[in-house]
């Protein structure tokens, strides 16, 4: 005869049985009032460690961009181009910088560093940066008690004398294009039958045949 079931068995069976979240072997089951709120706390976490590896990924790619900028190095083309045409070489940095090197060898390095401040001086207008760049520019360059002076005929050294009372950002034009063609008629044969550039060409060229 089956056992008559006592008030306490019958509110057992009346209570709806509640399944929790499955429980991982070894870790004990959340204490907290909702499951959910510790998964929702993981997902955040998450999300902010993917955040900071992608603004990591960001930065390292844009150092090396600019690394890569910065190492930037000509190609075997455009020192190729050099030998053509020595304006060529004045409009490329690495050209420049070639050629000084070259000119370094030769103790007239003062010859291009004269011509880029020239340079830097006709790019200026601000009247009181030109009257100190024009000034820098002739105790270095133009006066005979500088070590660094250049080569310039009596004509064109009589003009920037006349010129210093009211300096202009263009007052060393004349000079400037005489060293030009200073540096073009006797530096630059020389200097694309130098080490300095025959080096750099045949290394170019053993890069290419290796790639």
């Amino acid at each position: 005869m089956p056992r008559s079931l006592s008030g306490v068995d019958m509110r057992k069976r009346q209570q709806p049985h509640i399944e929790g979240p499955p429980q991982a072997p070894g870790h004990p089951r959340p204490t907290t009032c909702c499951g959910g709120s510790q998964r929702c706390h993981q997902k955040t976490s998450l999300k902010k460690n993917e955040d900071r590896v992608e603004r990591s990924e960001r930065t390292c790619t844009k150092m090396d961009s600019i690394e890569a900028a910065e190492e930037s190095q000509p190609t075997l083309d455009e020192v190729v181009a050099w030998a053509r045409s020595f304006e060529l070489v004045m409009r490329s940095s690495e050209g420049r910088e070639i050629f000084r090197e070259f000119l370094r060898s030769e103790y007239s390095e003062e010859n291009l560093l004269f011509w880029l401040a020239c340079e830097d001086l006709k790019k200026e207008m601000d009247q009181t940066a030109i009257d100190e760049k024009a000034r820098i520019i002739y105790e270095d360059y133009v006066s005979i008690l500088s070590p660094k002076e250049v080569s310039l005929d009596s004509r064109v050294r009589e003009g920037i004398n006349l010129s210093l009372a009211e300096p202009s950002n263009v007052m060393y034009e004349e000079a400037q294009l005489q060293i030009y063609t200073l540096m073009h008629r006797d530096s630059y044969p020389r200097f694309l039958n130098s080490s300095v550039y025959r080096d750099l060409l045949d290394s170019k060229r053993s890069s290419c045949i290796d790639t």
